[in-house]
C-alpha cells in the first residue's frame, strides 16, 4: 500500500495518487446520478388530432423520452370516452387482451421490436367510424408512470356530387339540385358560379343514415350559356361537378309549363286516387313482409341455439312439485312437517317459490321456451350457480338473477328496480335467449315473435342455470296451473 505521507515519495507520485483519487470519486458520483435517473421518463405523443380515412390502418404515436426500454413496463391503451374500454394491454413481456373490447379484437398491435427503443405506439387496423375518440397511452414501470392522450378522428369519403335539373321557376329560372352522400363527418357543400363566387342555396337538406351524411342543396339560375360548379369538401378531401346551362334548357320551360298546366288538372285527381290505393296496398304488404321476415329470423335463432332443459327437484321450494320427466312444476300445499324437513336442505329455496334447471352453461348462446298460459303469477330467466336461495331474496342482476314475468297483473323485469313492460297481448309461451359472451338475456313472446325485454351489458363469470318461479315472494298465493318447459321446439318452429 502506497502511503502518500511518507517523506520519501516524490511530488510526482503524490500528484498521480491525487488524480486517481479524484477520478474514482467522480466515477462514483456519475454512477450514483445514473442510477437515480435510470427510471425517469416522460410519455410523449402528438398534440394535434390524428385524421384517418375509414378502412385504412393507423398508428397512434406514443413513446418514452428519453428513449429508454419499455420491454419490462406495462403498456396500456384504453378509450377515455368509453367505460371498461381496454383497447390493448402489454404486460410481463406479453399481450394481455382478455378484457379487450370486442370491436378491437385482432385489430391492435404494439411493435415489440420497437419497445427496446421506447416506442410504445399502437397500430389499429381497418379503422371504423366507431373507433373515433380519445385514446389514453398509459406507461408504468416499477417506480413511475405517465400517460398521454391521442385524439383520433375518422372520416369517410362519400360520392362525387350529382347535379340534376329539378324543373323551372315560374319566372323562367332553372332549378339545379346537387346531392352527395356517404360522408362522415358532415361535409360542406357549396355552389359556385363561373367566376368562383359562392352562391346562396335556396333549399338545403342534410340527413344521416347508416352510410353516413347526405347533403343536398338547390339553387335557381337565370344566366344562359353559363357554367356552375357544385363542390363538396371534407377537411383534406374535395370533389366537384360542373354543369353548363344552354339556351335550349331555358326555352324548353315554356312548352313544359303549358303542357303541365293543362295535364296537371286531369292527372292530379286520378293520381291521388291511384296513389292512395297503392299506398294502402303496399303498406299492408310491407307490414306483412316485415312480420314474416321477423318470424323467419327468430325461427332460425331458435333452431340454432335451442337446448333441452329439465327441472332440478332438489332445488325446488317444498311447495313446488316437479314432474317425473322434469318438464313441469306446479304449486301444492305441503304439511308443515314435510316443509320443515325440506327447508333444511341448503339446495332448496325456502321463501321464494323457485326451482332451478339441471343444465348449466358457461359459454356461447342457449335458448329455451316455457308455457305460462295457465299461470297468474310467474317469472323465468337465468341465475348464477352460487345464488342465495334462503330468505326473501331480491331477484335482480346484482344478486345473480336475470328474470322477467307477471305479478299482480303487471308484466315487469327486475333490474336495479322493477321495470314495467308494456305488452299488447298476454304471452302464452315465453322464450329465453342468453348470449354468455355478450352479456345479454332476452325474452320473447313466441307466438307473436315479439321482443319483451333484454338485459344488456351484463358480466357473467360463472355457470348460469335456467330458473323458474310461481310466485314472487312467500305469501301463500301462487299460480294454480303448471309451468311447462317446452320440448317440442322443432315442431313448433315449423308451425309458427
Amino acid at each position: 500500500m502506497l502511503d502518500v505521507n511518507k517523506p520519501y515519495l516524490s511530488l510526482c507520485e503524490k500528484l498521480c495518487f491525487g488524480v486517481m483519487e479524484f477520478i474514482c470519486v467522480t466515477l462514483m458520483i456519475i454512477i450514483g446520478i445514473t442510477d437515480s435517473t435510470a427510471d425517469q421518463f416522460a410519455v410523449v405523443g402528438p398534440v394535434d388530432p390524428l385524421i384517418i380515412v375509414s378502412g385504412e390502418d393507423v398508428i397512434l404515436p406514443c413513446s418514452l423520452k428519453p428513449n429508454i426500454s419499455a420491454v419490462d413496463m406495462r403498456v396500456e391503451w384504453f378509450r377515455l370516452d368509453l367505460k371498461d374500454s381496454v383497447v390493448h394491454l402489454y404486460e410481463d413481456h406479453k399481450d394481455r387482451n382478455t378484457n379487450q373490447l370486442q370491436s378491437y379484437r385482432e385489430r391492435t398491435e404494439v411493435f415489440k421490436d420497437e419497445l427496446q427503443k421506447g416506442n410504445t405506439s399502437l397500430k389499429l387496423s381497418r379503422v371504423q367510424i366507431s373507433d373515433e375518440g380519445l385514446y389514453k397511452c398509459f406507461i408504468q414501470s416499477k417506480t413511475k408512470y405517465d400517460d398521454i392522450t391521442v385524439d383520433l378522428k375518422v372520416e369517410v369519403v362519400g360520392s362525387p356530387p350529382l347535379i340534376t335539373v329539378d324543373g323551372f321557376d315560374v319566372s323562367g329560372g332553372l332549378h339545379l339540385q346537387c346531392e352527395s352522400k356517404g360522408w362522415y363527418p358532415e361535409p360542406e357543400l357549396v355552389w359556385l358560379d363561373s367566376e368562383g363566387v359562392t352562391l346562396t342555396s335556396e333549399t338545403t337538406d342534410k340527413q344521416r343514415d347508416t352510410d353516413g351524411f347526405r347533403v343536398k342543396h338547390m339553387i335557381t339560375v337565370y344566366n344562359r350559356d353559363s357554367k356552375y360548379h357544385c363542390r363538396v369538401k371534407l377537411r383534406r378531401h374535395m370533389m366537384e361537378t360542373e354543369i353548363i346551362t344552354s339556351s335550349k334548357m331555358f326555352n324548353s320551360w315554356r312548352s313544359s309549363v303549358i303542357l303541365i298546366s293543362v295535364g296537371s288538372v286531369l292527372i292530379v285527381i286520378t293520381a291521388v286516387l291511384i296513389i292512395m290505393w297503392i299506398y294502402r296496398h303496399r303498406e299492408r304488404e310491407t307490414l306483412s313482409l316485415k312480420e314474416k321476415r321477423t318470424v323467419e329470423s327468430v325461427k332460425s335463432l331458435l333452431r340454432k341455439y335451442a337446448v333441452n332443459v329439465t327441472l332440478d327437484p332438489d332445488s325446488a321450494h317444498p311447495h313446488l312439485i316437479v314432474s317425473d320427466d322434469g318438464k313441469q312444476v306446479r304449486y301444492e300445499e305441503q304439511s308443515e312437517t314435510v316443509k320443515d324437513e325440506d327447508q333444511k336442505s341448503n339446495n332448496k329455496f325456502d321463501e321464494r317459490f323457485c326451482v332451478l334447471g339441471n343444465e348449466g352453461f358457461t359459454s356461447g348462446c342457449f335458448y329455451y321456451e316455457v308455457q305460462v298460459k295457465e299461470l297468474s303469477v310467474w317469472a323465468v330467466g337465468v341465475a348464477r350457480e352460487t345464488v342465495k336461495r334462503k330468505g326473501g331474496i331480491w331477484m335482480n342482476p346484482e344478486n345473480g338473477y336475470w328474470m322477467a314475468g307477471l305479478r299482480n297483473g303487471k308484466y315487469r323485469a327486475s333490474e336495479g328496480s322493477y321495470v314495467s313492460l308494456s305488452l299488447s297481448v298476454a304471452p302464452q309461451r315465453v322464450g329465453v335467449f342468453v348470449d354468455y359472451e355478450e352479456g345479454r338475456v332476452s325474452f320473447y313472446d313466441v307466438e307473436s315473435m315479439c321482443h319483451i325485454y333484454t338485459f344488456t351489458n351484463q358480466s357473467f363469470n360463472e355457470k348460469l342455470y335456467p330458473v323458474f318461479s310461481l310466485s314472487c315472494i312467500f305469501t301463500g298465493n301462487s299460480s294454480k296451473g303448471p309451468l311447462v318447459i317446452c320440448s317440442d321446439l322443432s315442431k313448433d318452429l315449423i308451425n309458427i
